[in-house]
């Protein structure tokens, strides 16, 4: 460790004094406490996997989780069985068919966004559900399997202390704008471009 004067201790305490007061005067003014809907996009890895940190940080405050995958079903996923330690603590559903070039079939598609989106708002009503996961629900949104204004309009009309997280690239502009908070998730680099495969613990 280098060595530190007094001088600079003095300083450095003196400066921390002041940041710690606008710090407290901001959190002091922020009083509303409610439910948010939450929206991580972006061309960049991570959007499922920030919803599951935050996911695991509800249950840690011993709220229960509801958890739908739109899109994602025909390959097994690590958080799933991870989740699964925590038992009826967790609600989870995987109800997508794959991505929509895997499948080739926009009716099957549509009828399983329906589903998906049916059991989504079954856990939206659950009282004892503290947050719920939409994983994926962007590229359902963007490929038109589900009426985007039905689907923001129950997001927005749910219960006030129900917090949402929906994932996936492209959010619709409806959305976002519905949205508390929005993450776009940049790519500066990917593992992809230099031929590296999906592997498990990493991206799925």
């Amino acid at each position: 460790m280098r060595e530190i004067d007094a001088n600079e201790a003095e300083r450095h305490k003196a400066k921390m004094e002041k940041r710690k007061a606008v710090q407290d005067a901001e959190v002091r003014d922020k009083t509303v406490e409610k439910g948010l809907l939450i929206v991580n996009t972006g061309p960049g890895k991570g959007k499922s996997t920030a919803a599951f940190g935050l996911a695991l940080r509800m249950l840690g405050h011993g709220r229960r989780v509801g958890v739908v995958q739109f899109i994602k079903g025909a390959w097994h996923c690590g958080e799933k069985d991870a989740f699964a330690a925590f038992g009826d603590q967790v609600s989870w559903h995987t109800m997508g068919e794959g991505f929509t070039w895997e499948t080739q079939d926009l009716a099957r598609d549509i009828a399983a966004a329906e589903r998906a989106w049916g059991k989504a708002e079954e856990l939206m009503a659950d009282p004892t559900i503290g947050l719920v996961v939409l994983d994926e629900l962007n590229i359902a949104l963007r490929y038109d399997y589900l009426d985007l204004e039905s689907v923001v309009t129950a997001l927005t009309g749910r219960r006030r202390d129900l917090h949402v997280v929906v994932t996936g690239r492209n959010a619709k502009p409806l959305l976002t704008e519905a949205a508390d908070l929005v993450t776009e998730m940049g790519q500066v680099k990917h593992h992809f471009a230099a031929g590296v495969k999906a592997q498990k613990g990493i991206e799925f």
